[in-house]
């Protein structure tokens, strides 16, 4: 488990980046280039930087460390799936962006509460 949540974090760094260094290309990535906009880059960029803390924080942190960063990522993937489905349910965003992005969002809180669970169990 410990290799796929790496491999999470490699994806938040590279995700992030990219919407720190091209919030156009990750806005048409998502399915939204028909909304861009200045406010829009903005706020993908805010998202970059948070995805790279989270990531870097993960890959850069000790064993025990980790298991906060696992938390910590839990809680900012569950809050970004919920938001994905209130907008969804809304039909204030594209639904298939919604959902592209609520799947991935979703799939990270997913595995999250996995590795934690596994935590939780004794050896």
């Amino acid at each position: 488990m410990e290799r796929t949540l790496e491999m999470l974090a490699g994806g938040r760094v590279a995700w992030g980046a990219l919407a720190l260094a091209a919030p156009g290309l990750n806005v048409r990535l998502a399915g939204m280039g028909d909304r861009d906009a200045p406010e829009l880059r903005y706020m993908i960029r805010i998202f970059g930087s948070r995805a790279v803390a989270l990531g870097l924080g993960y890959l850069l942190s000790d064993p025990r460390a980790r298991r906060r960063w696992r938390r910590l990522c839990l809680v900012v993937d569950a809050c970004d799936t919920a938001a994905g489905l209130a907008h969804a349910v809304r039909g204030d965003v594209p639904r298939g962006p919604a959902a592209g992005l609520t799947a991935i969002t979703g799939g990270y809180a997913v595995l999250g509460a996995l590795a934690l669970r596994a935590e939780a169990r004794p050896s």
